[in-house]
Formats: structure tokens, C-alpha cells, sequence
């Protein structure tokens, strides 16, 4: 595995490069002090497999970096770790193309489980969510609301949007975990999104937009 450590704290990334090679001593880390060397670091090592990126650093926005990363390499997932523990922090990330956030206050094995959970393909949302007032249950999509997606994607889509797993969505309809990673690659490319999360968000910003 190969993980790149966006923080400017080095104190802090080489506790976490400590952690990664704990779990398994064979890990490659990279480290980054800034977005513009993490990007730089990401161009020349495109076999990356995750970034750990922290949001809060000097001389630079992390939710910008976190969106050029989604623009420019869209199949690396990026975890953010920061000290920020704001709902609304999290949402904006995972808008903007976490897959995964967890507050630097959260123990080494809540990391270690959001970092595995992300690449199995998942999303990390962190407890403190919980604590939030539930909002009304997403819309549910069709192929009249969404014309570019088959009747089949739409039906992949509303399980993603309830947050389930590729395995339970194919067993919930009856296809291979192949074949829904397959819809699930048509249904960004159609949303022109590059996760998950990002496609959640454009199915109901279409919606309101229709509504209006």
C-alpha cells in the first residue's frame, strides 16, 4: 500500500507514518508539508491508493486542495484528518470529495477502520454526525428524474444514496458486486462526479433545481 500524508505538522505525520507501517510493514508513505507538494507528490507516484489530507494548514485552503485532488486525480480517495470537529466541516469535505473524515481527536484504530472502510470502496462518516438533528430522507431518484440514467442505475443509485455497501446492493438486487461497481462507474460518469458522495449531492441538486 502507498499512502501520501498531507500535513505541516511533521511531528504528526511521522506519528502517523508510524501507525500505517505498524499495521503493515511493507506500507510506502509520502509526505507533504502543503497542497502544492502533495499534488506534485500525487503526479509523480499515480499508483497512490489514499491521501490523508489536513484541512486546516497555513498559506492555503485544504477544501480547495481536496477539490483539485477529486479534478485532477479522481479515482484517489482522500481521507481528511483535521482538527475540526464542525458538522458542517464534515458535510462540505464529503461534498467536496472525502471519502472519509476523521477528527485528529479520534484513536489510531478509528483511523486504521476509516482507512480500510475507504478502500473497500465505502464511506467514513464520523460518530460525531450522530449527534446531528436528522434531516429529511433523500429524494428518491427515477429515470424520469434522471433521463441519463437506466432504470437499473437509478435503482443502484437510491441504494447508494442510503449509504449501503457495493455487496449489500448487489445482493438487495439480486446482481455481482462486479456488475454494480460496473453501474456504479456509469452513474458518476453520467453525474459527472468522481464518488459516492459527490453523486448524492449532484442527484439533489438536480431535484431542488427541478423544483423550483
Amino acid at each position: 500500500m502507498k499512502f501520501l500524508i498531507v500535513d505541516d505538522h511533521s511531528i504528526l505525520r511521522a506519528g502517523i507514518s508510524v501507525l500505517l507501517k505498524q499495521e503493515n510493514p511493507d506500507t510506502v508513505i509520502f509526505e507533504a508539508s502543503d497542497g502544492t507538494q502533495a499534488l506534485a507528490l500525487a503526479d509523480a507516484h499515480p499508483d497512490l491508493d489514499a491521501v490523508l489530507l489536513d484541512l486546516q494548514m497555513p498559506g492555503g485552503d485544504g477544501q480547495s486542495v481536496l477539490e483539485e485532488f477529486g479534478r485532477r486525480f479522481p479515482g484517489l480517495p482522500v481521507v481528511i484528518l483535521t482538527s475540526t470537529e464542525d458538522p458542517e466541516e464534515v458535510r462540505r469535505a464529503l461534498s467536496g470529495g472525502a471519502l472519509g473524515y476523521v477528527p485528529k481527536s479520534a484513536s489510531s484504530a478509528t483511523l486504521i477502520g476509516a482507512l480500510k472502510l475507504v478502500l473497500q470502496g465505502d464511506v467514513y462518516v464520523p460518530p460525531l454526525m450522530l449527534n446531528e438533528r436528522p434531516s429529511a430522507p433523500p429524494a428518491v431518484p427515477s429515470a424520469e428524474t434522471l433521463p441519463r440514467l437506466t432504470q437499473r442505475q437509478s435503482e443502484v443509485l437510491r441504494l447508494v444514496q442510503r449509504g449501503i455497501s457495493n455487496k449489500l446492493i448487489a445482493r438487495e438486487l439480486g446482481l455481482s458486486e462486479k456488475t454494480v461497481k460496473v453501474h456504479i462507474t456509469s452513474i458518476l460518469k453520467a453525474l459527472n462526479v468522481t464518488n459516492r458522495t459527490a453523486a448524492i449531492g449532484a442527484v439533489q441538486e438536480l431535484l431542488r433545481s427541478r423544483e423550483k
